[in-house]
Formats: structure tokens, C-alpha cells, sequence
């Protein structure tokens, strides 16, 4: 393995980043419905993780106003904070939550957003689902406003699919804008992206697709195949078909392939298909898994300390293909 860590651009801006970033919906503290997902962390252990998750190179985060309605950007902004981070020196990227408003909340609500998350400015400010009662064309208009105002730095768009990504770049770019990024699921078990035109869109317009769930809730590390007990501690999550037995034994050659690179790369699963992810697309793909212990923070640190080679990737990508 290896320490050195090439940055990415985000999209056709000037903001680096590291290829993998700390997903931060786990910071909720329970705060409302979307934050009940996650047990709360006390913020000592927030503390750590983001510790660890800067001491392992990662030099972005990703939160949303709808964690825990801003308990998980507060959280962050202290934790960094007390680790000694001055603005400018982390990246932070958060998003709006549309659901039953239209696009003229984004400006009336920035500001709450900026005081959640004082004293670091918003680098990527994101439209968190395609879910608003006003256009992505309306929405976009939002953000060049915010943009213009120097309220937030760049523009991006979640769960978008390529006709809407395409509608709010050409949005942007009347005002001399660019849409750096579309933030969606994507993983080895979780392919859409790439037959849906999502990927191929963004290649051409040179949109950064930050993937989240990158190791599909766990399942592409093989520790639910090996250890079904673990099924009965996962809440909600063991009522969907892909962590039943048949789901289960449908994905497990892809779990196997990872876990048998694992031992060649002396790496875990999960560190072999997040680099998967990272590199397979050359610079167009970075991740944001998340982490509610310290182990889980240095492991997506290590993910960015070697390469697969391009043969192992080729095989990961057959095995992959075929499930749905």
C-alpha cells in the first residue's frame, strides 16, 4: 500500500478532493425521522471518527439538512473544530431537503444552513432528491442566486437521473454555472447508474457521480453470507429481498471474488470494492461510505492506499454484472 492520496477535481471546479469522502447521515443524533435510521453516537466517538477519517487523508464531508434537521452538520462543524480544522482547510458539502417545498425555500432557508455549519462554508450545496414541488430548472435558478451571493461555492444535484442532471446543467450554464456533481447509489451490487445514461451523462458533461451506499449496506463484504446471525441486528434492513436466502446467494460469487481479492491485496472487502468504485470510472466516480466506529473510518481510509489492477477490476466488473 501506498500513502499517497492523488486529489480529484469536483466536477469542473477548482475544489480537490480526495476519492473518498465521510458520509455523515450516521451524525443525526436521531434528530427526526430520517436521523432514527442511526442509533445516536455520543460525540466523543463522533469526534474520533472524523479524527480518524482526517489522519487516513480524507479531506471532505457529506451531510444534509435532513440529518437529524441539522444535528449532523452542527455535530460535524464542532468536531472539526475542536480537532483544530480552520474553514478552508476541509471540504463541506450538504444538501436541501425539497420534500413539500417549492425553490423558493433554498434561499430563505441558506442561512440556517451556514449557522449549522459555522465556521466552514458550504463548498457543494445539493438538491437532496428530485422530490421538490417546483422544476430542477427553478431549483437551479435557486442555486445560481446562492452562487452569485457567494452563500455557497459550487452546485449539485442527488439522486437526479441523467434527463434532469442535463436540464440543471444547462440551467447553470446560462448563468456561467457549472453542475459539478450528481450524488447517487451506486456500488458493486447496485449498477443502474450505468445503464440508465446517469454515468454516461456525466462522463460527457463532466459531472463528478459521488456514490453512496458503496458497499450496498454491508452486503458486498460477504459478512452476511458467512454470518446470517448478523441478519437479526440490522433492523429494518433484513426484510428486503437482497438480504433474504435466495437474495443472499445471489450476490455471494461477487462477495466471494471480493473476498478472495481481499487476501491477494492484503486488504478487506470492503476496502476491494470501495476501490472498485473509485478507480474502474478513471476520475468521474469517488464514494462516501459512512462510519459509526473508528475501525470503520480507517478501513475506508486504507480503500484509497493501493490499486487494483486493471485485470482484477475487469473480473470484479463480469462477476458484478449479472445481478440485479
Amino acid at each position: 500500500m501506498t500513502n499517497q492520496i492523488a486529489l480529484r477535481s469536483l466536477g469542473k471546479s477548482n475544489i480537490k478532493i480526495t476519492p473518498i469522502g465521510l458520509g455523515c447521515w450516521q451524525f443525526s443524533k436521531q434528530g427526526n425521522l430520517a436521523g432514527k435510521f442511526w442509533p445516536s453516537l455520543d460525540d466523543d466517538l463522533i469526534g474520533d471518527v472524523v479524527r480518524i477519517s482526517l489522519e487516513g487523508g480524507i479531506n471532505w464531508f457529506d451531510t444534509a439538512e435532513v440529518y437529524g434537521q441539522g444535528a449532523s452538520e452542527k455535530i460535524l462543524a464542532k468536531s472539526l473544530t475542536l480537532l483544530g480544522k480552520k474553514p478552508g482547510e476541509v471540504i463541506i458539502a450538504t444538501k436541501w431537503w425539497p420534500m413539500f417545498r417549492t425553490a423558493s425555500n433554498i434561499p430563505k432557508t441558506i442561512d440556517d444552513r451556514i449557522a449549522a455549519l459555522s465556521p466552514f462554508p458550504i463548498d457543494l450545496y445539493q438538491v437532496h432528491q428530485p422530490w421538490g414541488f417546483s422544476s430542477e430548472v427553478a431549483e437551479m435558478k435557486a442555486m445560481a442566486e446562492l452562487v452569485r451571493a457567494q452563500k455557497i461555492s459550487q452546485v449539485g444535484v442527488s439522486n437526479f437521473s441523467a434527463k434532469m442532471m442535463r436540464s440543471a446543467w444547462e440551467t447553470l450554464q446560462k448563468s456561467g454555472i457549472n453542475l459539478v456533481s450528481n450524488q447517487v447509489q451506486y456500488s458493486l451490487l447496485q449498477r443502474k447508474i450505468e445503464t440508465n445514461d446517469v454515468l454516461e451523462t456525466a462522463k460527457e458533461l463532466g459531472i463528478t457521480i459521488i456514490a453512496y451506499s458503496p458497499l450496498a449496506q454491508g452486503l458486498v463484504t460477504g459478512k452476511f453470507h458467512d454470518n446470517p446471525e448478523l441478519l437479526k441486528h440490522i433492523g429494518w434492513r433484513k426484510y428486503a429481498a437482497q438480504f433474504k436466502p435466495a437474495g443472499l446467494e445471489k450476490s455471494r460469487p461477487v462477495a466471494s471474488l471480493i473476498k478472495n481479492l481481499a487476501v491477494k491485496y492484503q486488504a478487506t472487502p470492503s476496502q476491494v470494492a470501495l476501490n472498485w468504485l473509485i478507480n474502474y470510472h478513471g476520475d468521474t466516480v469517488v464514494a462516501i461510505p459512512g462510519a459509526t466506529k473508528p475501525t470503520h473510518a480507517a478501513e475506508n481510509t486504507g480503500a484509497m492506499k493501493f490499486i487494483l489492477s486493471p485485470e482484477d477490476m475487469h473480473l470484479l466488473d463480469e462477476v458484478s454484472k449479472g445481478y440485479k
